[in-house]
């Protein structure tokens, strides 16, 4: 393994386009740095709404051909942001996109939602002890906003790094590897609301007629949740670029951004995070907001 970078991220995403909003500037920023960023999908998006006209057909109740047309969108974006390392888990469309809950995309035959989460593990920890990572990034508990795919996305991320450290599990898959740190995606309330209140004021010089909610951002916490916060500003124009490669699901018009409800919503240079785990001590630290994910990782 020594051929792997000394600083290793990986991310575990639900849908394309997810990576980008969430933490683009985040996966620029250390692929820019030489760090190891591998992404992992769960699903190829295929129930997302189409936001050109032009390409309503892609959507699934006409071609069903919008997974395909996503997984493209997706690799254009990880070359927008440098990431050379991208994988669906199991493979692509080995687990579809869940639709959202309630619906009766949720019991689909081979959605996400209702795979076995110690099945969907195992494609993850593969990928785990082969690249790593010592830092990992997904969604909290309620996938950031409900999605069951996030949710999903979420309760696989977190077994796997449970059973990749686990030597009695499935020494086929590779060698054990525990994961140091793990990070939540997070969006400071105050932050938040200042870019919205900023939005109010421009919003009669975007192309959209009208704003999201600040709750409408996943993840949005009290201040005292955030843990670490990464400065983006420098690759504000590589996340801006992916999200755009994302060109079914957004519109970007920077700084503001609208998914398929025409809804604009900040576009946010620097990211948020909550450290949940913490390897240095078996905690999460509360002692100062770091600026670095691997602050205190050792190569």
């Amino acid at each position: 393994m020594t051929d792997l970078p000394d600083r290793r991220l990986l991310l575990v995403h639900a849908h394309p386009d997810d990576e980008s909003i969430n933490n683009g500037a985040t996966m620029a920023r250390y692929a820019a740095e030489g760090a190891g960023v591998t992404l992992v999908t769960c699903t190829l998006g295929e129930e997302g709404e189409v936001v050109p006209p032009a390409l309503a057909h892609l959507a699934p109740d006409r071609d069903d051909a919008l997974g395909p047309y996503r997984a493209g969108e997706l690799a254009a974006a990880m070359k927008e942001l440098g990431v050379t390392d991208h994988r669906f888990l199991g493979g692509p469309g080995r687990y579809r996109d869940s639709g959202m809950m309630g619906t009766s995309q949720n019991d689909r035959p081979g959605a996400f939602w209702s795979a076995d989460p110690d099945e969907a593990a195992a494609h993850l920890v593969a990928v785990v002890r082969e690249v790593r990572p010592q830092v990992l990034i997904t969604y909290d508990d309620n996938g950031g906003y409900g999605h069951p795919d996030h949710i999903q996305a979420h309760r696989v991320a977190m077994r796997a790094a449970e059973l990749a450290g686990d030597p009695g599990f499935r020494p086929d898959l590779g060698a054990p590897w525990e994961i140091c740190k793990i990070y939540w995606n997070r969006m400071s309330r105050p932050v938040a609301e200042a870019a919205f209140e900023r939005l109010g004021r421009a919003l009669a010089t975007t192309p959209f007629t009208e704003a999201a909610a600040v709750d409408d951002v996943p993840g949005v916490v009290d201040e005292t949740v955030v843990t670490a916060e990464i400065d983006g500003t420098a690759f504000v124009a590589a996340k801006s670029a992916a999200m755009r490669a994302h060109a079914t699901q957004i519109e970007v018009a920077e700084p503001w951004f609208a998914l398929s409800n025409a809804q604009a919503q900040p576009l946010f240079a620097t990211e948020y995070y909550e450290l949940v785990r913490d390897g240095r001590g078996g905690a999460a630290r509360r002692d100062g907001r770091e600026t670095d994910l691997f602050e205190g990782v050792a190569p």
